[in-house]
């Protein structure tokens, strides 16, 4: 989610987006026209393409799934979230991937934006502390005073470390967080014993528990263990667009959110091999077996049919509340930052 002190970079991004051509004003169809074969490109932006939670798009994509649907899409990578959201409100693209908490966020400051198909419903993120510095590890208290890393500050495994620690009456000031958005650097740091903890993604997780070198403290892998952390459903990755966009095209929005939903149902039957023949080779960083094992252990977070849980909305922006908007929720109208008019039109076509 990004913050009030995230600004600047996202005024920043404006300056990068602002020479691209306004791909928006490619989408001359009247809204109730069928798309033709020659459809106007729609550009997806993301700012971390080989993430997990990601890979319900990378499938759609690779399948052929959105060209199928008619529409042609381009999966556009950003250096960072600030730039993503910053190509999507400049309409240098038309929709984007990214944690359902920043349409909460964005709601707040002013901008419509929608989540219309969700790919993530746990966070897939895994907190631990070391078997190497931490051994004498027994309870969420003895992380006082301890150096816990994150891919960033104000991230979602940042997000998921807090929650988890609040359990324990610890506040964020009770450790210390260190933000390393590098997966290699953060194992590096993890097993030279730079850190204490760790909060972080797949397959950096999997990798550190697979060489005995992390206890695992909570796991949002599983529905279960999500639901140990957060009481109920955690929405993640999903597709934003701003709530202009889905009235004017929603035949291009469906067609996204067909393609999308036709790739949650190929996941969840989906084995080794066909993982292999589908996710590009860079993905697996030079260890399949290590990819395929983090793979299976995060089956049950992606979302079956891309429909927003009915008391998942309430449980993310109750976390945003806690930690980063004190109030917030009394601001904004939590039922603007989705709907799931697309996503339960594409599960009853595809029997997700």
């Amino acid at each position: 989610m990004l913050k009030r002190r995230d600004w600047g970079r996202v005024m920043a991004a404006a300056a990068l987006t602002a020479g691209l051509p306004d791909l928006r004003a490619q989408l001359v169809l009247p809204p109730s026209a069928p798309l033709p074969r020659n459809a106007p490109k729609l550009v997806i932006a993301v700012d971390n393409r080989t993430d997990f939670s990601c890979l319900p798009l990378t499938i759609a994509d690779r399948l052929g799934y959105f060209a199928s649907e008619g529409v042609d899409v381009d999966v556009r990578d950003f250096a960072d979230s600030a730039q993503a959201m910053q190509a999507l409100l400049s309409g240098a693209a038309h929709a984007l991937s990214a944690p359902y908490s920043s349409a909460i966020a964005w709601q707040m400051r002013g901008q419509s934006l929608q989540s219309f198909v969700l790919q993530g419903r746990t966070p897939q993120i895994v907190v631990g502390v070391s078997t190497k510095t931490f051994s004498h590890y027994r309870q969420l208290a003895d992380l006082r005073g301890k150096r816990v890393g994150v891919q960033a500050i104000g991230s979602p495994s940042h997000r998921v470390a807090r929650a988890v620690f609040s359990q324990g009456g610890l506040r964020s000031t009770d450790v210390q967080f260190v933000a390393i958005p590098n997966a290699w650097a953060a194992v590096s740091a993890f097993r030279n014993g730079a850190l204490d903890a760790i909060s972080y993604t797949d397959p950096t997780m999997t990798q550190l528990e697979q060489a005995g070198e992390l206890k695992v403290v909570a796991d949002t892998r599983s529905v279960r263990g999500n639901a140990d952390v957060f009481g109920g459903p955690m929405p993640s990755a999903c597709l934003c667009a701003t709530s202009d966009f889905l009235t004017q095209f929603p035949r291009a929005s469906q067609s996204m959110t067909d393609a999308m939903v036709h790739a949650l149902k190929w996941l969840q039957t989906a084995g080794p091999s066909d993982i292999i023949k589908v996710v590009p080779e860079r993905y697996f960083q030079g260890d399949r077996s290590l990819y395929l094992a983090a793979f299976n252990r995060a089956r049950e977070a992606w979302s079956p049919d891309g429909v927003m849980p009915a008391d998942g909305p309430e449980i993310a922006a109750r976390l945003v509340a806690q930690f980063d908007e004190p109030g917030s929720m009394d601001r904004f109208d939590l039922a603007s930052t989705f709907t799931n008019v697309f996503a339960r039109k594409a599960k009853a076509r595809f029997r997700a």
